[in-house]
């Protein structure tokens, strides 16, 4: 116990100095007299435009130009001024502004007017904060400009004087050597990849700019090997960020072709182990599983990077480096949670999910998390992470994970996980033509001393599932009466589901859209139906239920549960000889 809290306090030590090296770097660069430093030789011409596979709505072209900025749940209207005059409503907002992904939906117009005002926005950035702006100058949001600048190039300089022309390559090279000197300042995860990728584009789309493609390249290398795991998942362990990354990533092997330069193996080798994970994570109505800062799936970009796999192979069953598992069977499709949190500094978005799953059959989601809004994410932030927010077990109201707590470190620290489940045991069999999965994880061993292990085993035709939660002392004994032992078993239910809790009170029918009815029974004595929140919905949280059941571990530690089809498949007709949960697995 000592030596894990030396240890702890030992990671938030050095986190904290890393973040304080971080704000010192961001406080030097922001000096215009260090950026002047920069202002070397000028390139003379961008060589490609690499493609942009974002999706632009030039409906939105015309609120930009009408000086209405919508980021982040939050809109601004200039009134006459530069939206870089303004003071931003929060810093997401800021991030988005000053990152210019929003130039695409202004090509998306392909006007006249679309081009003048791109290049009316860029000219302004430069003249209020090209020199000075320590927000505008952190390296993450710097490497998403580049990005941007160069990949809208077309739109930006078409018509362009040969004055702005010189203004831009400027500001674009000095941006890249400022990004080249800080990269190992960024923020570790996507926000260190997209650095790179940011980097080798400038390497590759500017002219003369060999060295920096030799040194682009191996950076790239190194944080692809290192980020992108064996089995095709994110280190950081939320599905979403695959999409983002191979959003960059297509694009810079595309950029790679149209040099004549052989792409790195890193870089075709991460997309081929990407493309199988996406598959991975989907449900039967293509959503993604929520897990780890998941939120709404993006369906126009899920299907854009989808028509480059070439494979469509059946998704991996059991992705043990990312530290989750997926059961199919018929139209049903369990993914589970079986890992531990991410790294200490790549935690900053990971959820308290541990053992959480989620269910489909066919394109109904019945069971899920609930996930990360769209907008307002800080607001539901600490609510989204915790363990109740998951369709797992939580023990005496807590999380299964810590997080780093306190206004004055969350202001400059963020929140990273600082302890969790550090020791999983999965092990996967099939039984009768069943596929079974059974995960033990020790999150809240140091606590309360409990181990909670969970059992899924799917029908081969995936008409029934069943589960079982036990918890058991983590030295071995019988757990003792009159220590904090109370559980709450949720299972979050999708906003499309309707529930109703029968009358023997201890099973709740479900109905889906398609009109098909799952029943929910357990072996425990007791089972609520309580409200919930489903965060994901495109258009906002939306209300929802949760299934409960509450118990306490030394009266009850182990408890059976099933969902299976009210109706026998193919017929349509209700069972009446719906069977009991079974025990044990």
């Amino acid at each position: 116990m000592a030596g894990e809290a030396m240890a702890e306090r030992t990671r938030l030590a050095m986190f904290v100095a890393g973040q304080r090296w971080r704000r010192f770097v961001s406080r030097l660069t922001a000096n215009p007299l260090y950026r002047w430093r920069l202002a070397l030789q000028v390139p003379e011409r961008l060589l490609i435009a690499p493609q942009e596979l974002r999706t632009g709505d030039p409906t939105l072209a015309s609120e930009i130009y009408a000086g209405r900025f919508a980021f982040a749940g939050k809109v601004v209207s200039a009134e006459g001024r530069s939206p870089f005059e303004v003071t931003p409503p929060s810093r997401e907002w800021a991030e988005a502004l000053l990152g210019f992904a929003w130039l695409r939906h202004l090509r998306a117009a392909a006007t006249s007017i679309a081009r003048q005002n791109a290049r009316s926005l860029v000219d302004d950035w430069i003249t209020l904060q090209g020199n000075s702006h320590p927000l505008g100058w952190e390296p993450e949001i710097v490497a998403r400009r580049i990005v941007s600048w160069i990949s809208q190039s077309p739109l930006i300089l078409q018509d362009a004087d040969h004055a702005f022309y010189r203004a831009f390559l400027r500001s674009l090279t000095r941006q890249v050597r400022y990004l080249r000197r800080t990269v190992l300042e960024t923020r570790d995860g996507y926000p260190r990849l997209l650095a790179a990728v940011a980097l080798a584009f400038g390497g590759l789309c500017i002219a003369d700019q060999t060295r920096l493609l030799r040194s682009a390249i191996r950076r790239l290398a190194d944080e692809l090997d290192r980020q992108i795991l064996p089995d095709g998942g994110h280190i950081g362990r939320n599905p979403g960020v695959l999409i983002e990354i191979l959003l960059d990533l297509l694009p810079l092997r595309q950029a790679f072709e149209a040099r004549n330069h052989p792409p790195p193996p890193a870089l075709q080798n991460a997309i081929d182990r990407i493309m199988p994970m996406l598959r991975f994570f989907r449900h039967g109505d293509g959503a993604f599983a929520h897990f780890n800062g998941m939120g709404a799936t993006p369906a126009d970009l899920l299907a854009t990077v989808l028509a480059y796999d070439d494979a469509r192979g059946a998704p991996v069953a059991n992705a043990a480096h990312s530290g989750y598992q997926r059961l199919e069977a018929g139209p049903s499709v369990v993914i589970a949670d079986a890992g531990p949190p991410p790294p200490f500094t790549l935690s900053y978005e990971a959820h308290a999910g541990c053992l959480s799953f989620e269910f489909s059959a066919g394109k109904n989601r019945l069971i899920v998390n609930c996930g990360m809004p769209i907008t307002n994410r800080d607001a539901w932030r600490q609510a989204a992470r915790a363990t109740a927010a998951h369709s797992t077990a939580t023990f005496n109201d807590t999380s299964s994970c810590r997080f780093l707590v306190g206004e004055a470190f969350q202001r400059f620290l963020g929140t990273p996980i600082i302890s969790g489940p550090t020791e999983l045991k999965v092990v996967r069999t099939e039984r009768d033509g069943a596929q079974l999965c059974r995960a033990t994880h020790d999150g809240y061993a140091e606590r309360f001393g409990i181990l909670h292990q969970r059992s899924w085993r799917l029908a081969n035709d995936g008409s029934r599932l069943d589960g079982e939660d036990v918890f058991v002392s983590a030295d071995g004994e019988e757990i003792p009466a009159g220590v904090p032992d109370l559980y709450a078993i949720r299972f979050h239910l999708h906003p499309s589901v309707k529930a109703s809790r029968r009358a023997d009170g201890r099973s709740v029918l479900l109905l889906l859209p398609n009109h098909q009815s799952w029943l929910f029974t357990t072996s425990a004595l007791q089972v609520d139906l309580e409200e919930s929140v489903f965060l994901s919905a495109i258009d906002g949280p939306r209300r929802t239920d949760q299934i409960v059941v509450p118990g306490r571990a030394h009266r009850v530690p182990r408890v059976v549960w099933t969902l299976i089809r009210a109706e026998s498949p193919g017929s349509g007709e209700r069972r009446s000889d719906l069977p009991e949960p079974e025990l044990p697995l």
